[in-house]
């Protein structure tokens, strides 16, 4: 084998190695066992680290997510109380006290906006389903409890639900 042919191969094996580790939008459709939920239920399974739409007894579109990470954790019933295109972000209370240089607001657009492209905000708490700046963090324990996704990922769901939205979170 020629030396450029094995340089042209490397380089490509390589650059395919790097595409493919990136995170990527890939929302899925996938056969459930969730019968238990309504269509246009939003799942989070934070073990799986995994959010499903539920579409009728046996089918959901799955979206990768970033969950809560250790100690910061929950799980419950909610609603969608609001959704939000290249949302402001304030940090609450708690990120703030740990991260004190963060400003008071940082405005949506800017790449330092964890919210992403969207968010939906949750009825009774200080959490969220949004996209982020970040997209290596989707997949792995992350957040102070919102769940993130790819900011592709976040649209496609923006898209599909409504305020009022059921969402169920399950550890």
């Amino acid at each position: 084998m020629s030396m450029k042919i094995a340089l042209a191969l490397a380089t490509t094996i390589g650059a395919g190695l790097l595409i493919s580790s990136t995170a990527e939008a890939r929302p899925e459709m996938v056969g459930t066992h969730m019968a238990d939920y309504s269509p246009g239920t939003i799942v989070v399974k934070t073990n799986e680290r995994r959010l499903y739409l539920i579409l009728d007894d046996g089918h959901a579109v799955r979206y990768p997510v970033g969950v809560g990470k250790s100690g910061k954790q929950w799980a419950g019933t909610t609603r969608i109380d609001g959704k939000y295109r290249n949302p402001a972000w304030s940090p609450p209370a708690e990120v703030k006290r740990d991260k004190p240089q963060l400003p008071d607001v940082i405005p949506g657009g800017s790449p330092r906006n964890p919210m992403g492209v969207a968010a939906m905000t949750l009825a009774g708490g200080e959490y969220a389903i949004h996209g982020t700046n970040v997209p290596g963090s989707v997949g792995g324990f992350v957040s102070y409890g919102c769940i993130r996704m790819l900011n592709d990922d976040i649209t496609d769901l923006y898209s599909r639900v409504s305020v009022g939205t059921k969402v169920v979170v399950t550890r």
